[in-house]
């Protein structure tokens, strides 16, 4: 049984009072219970919001762990599968290398000695992260200067 990691994350926004929040215990239930959960590649797709084509280049690539086959040769994908899936789309959003994310899923496969290898890729990560989130907010205060510039321009009457 692999046990998806427990990932707290601190959420701060203007005048809002930062919290802690679990990010790997705020998901969705599955759509199957544990046993029943036997999914074709359509139906991960439309829970996934990837297509087919994608989900097949992940397993080729081998960022997909192995997926089941049934007696016919079709994947059979399980909530594991699910999650996992929900976890690289994360690993995504963060703007990793597809190269990084499948040593990450290696690692993954070579077991708990790899431990301190994918805490430093993830460390790694979380540093580019915020690099890109403070030149994010950086951005954002250019906007807001701006956008208020414009707002300021139009209350001041013109003179003639």
């Amino acid at each position: 049984m692999t046990v998806i990691e427990s990932i707290p994350v601190k959420i701060e926004s203007a005048g809002v009072e930062s919290a802690v929040v679990n990010l790997c215990k705020v998901r969705p239930p599955h759509p199957r219970p544990e046993g029943q959960d036997r999914y074709t590649i359509s139906e991960v797709s439309a829970l996934s919001g990837l297509t087919a084509h994608t989900l097949r280049w992940y397993e080729r690539i081998g960022l997909m762990p192995h997926v089941d086959r049934s007696h016919t040769g079709q994947r059979r994908f399980t909530n594991k599968d699910l999650d996992w899936l929900a976890f690289v789309g994360k690993l995504r959003l963060t703007g990793m290398p597809v190269a990084d994310m499948v040593r990450y899923a290696e690692l993954v496969r070579e077991g708990a000695h790899t431990f301190d290898a994918r805490q430093e890729l993830l460390e790694q990560t979380r540093r580019d992260v915020l690099t890109r989130m403070a030149e994010l907010q950086d951005t954002l205060a250019v906007l807001d200067h701006k956008i208020n510039f414009y707002a300021d321009a139009r209350r001041v009457p013109e003179t003639a």
